[in-house]
């Protein structure tokens, strides 16, 4: 790994590398995580405000609670990953969202990155507030699991959604 990581707000100097993290990961037809990376970014000064506005709970859909999005980069200003992480739980992110959901760019998985992610993304919740982060990951996600018991997630109970995935759930202390 060698490069310093680090969390950035999302801004217009990084559009360039944002897209081509954000391509990356629309050629592999996976799902996006998190949520927000499936904003198309056409319209980069919109999808900015939006994050912006999120961040702020300014327009927020009924239900909705503010979250903060960061773009995971390195020394040479790659977009390496994502995090989304919100400011409270509704009984639905209690369930199966968790405080933080992230996710690394397919063509740079299994270097370590996730770890560092979650890491820096817990600093950044505990800056908010949250002492307690809940986290979670399907349980058919050995690497996002094995990121969290890195990051000292704490077991809680399994949460089975409608369609029958399990979702492990854990809680990390942020003091």
């Amino acid at each position: 790994m060698g490069n310093k990581l680090s969390l950035i707000k999302p801004s217009i100097e990084y559009k360039k590398e944002y897209l081509s993290f954000y391509y990356d990961w629309l050629e592999t037809g996976e799902n996006m995580v998190p949520w927000v990376i499936q904003k198309d970014p056409a319209h980069f000064e919109e999808m900015l405000q939006f994050l912006s506005n999120n961040e702020n709970g300014i327009h927020l859909p009924k239900g909705w609670i503010p979250d903060s999005t960061y773009w995971l980069i390195d020394d040479n200003q790659k977009v390496l990953g994502a995090v989304n992480i919100r400011h409270q739980l509704t009984e639905a992110l209690q369930n199966s969202g968790g405080h933080i959901g992230y996710g690394i760019r397919p063509s740079e998985r299994r270097k370590g990155y996730a770890t560092k992610l979650l890491s820096l993304s817990l600093e950044k919740a505990r800056e908010l507030g949250i002492t307690k982060a809940l986290v979670v990951c399907d349980e058919s996600n050995i690497g996002s699991l094995k990121t969290i018991l890195h990051n000292g997630g704490v077991p809680d109970e399994d949460f089975r959604e409608e369609d029958g995935n399990v979702v492990r759930r854990f809680w990390i202390e942020l003091n």
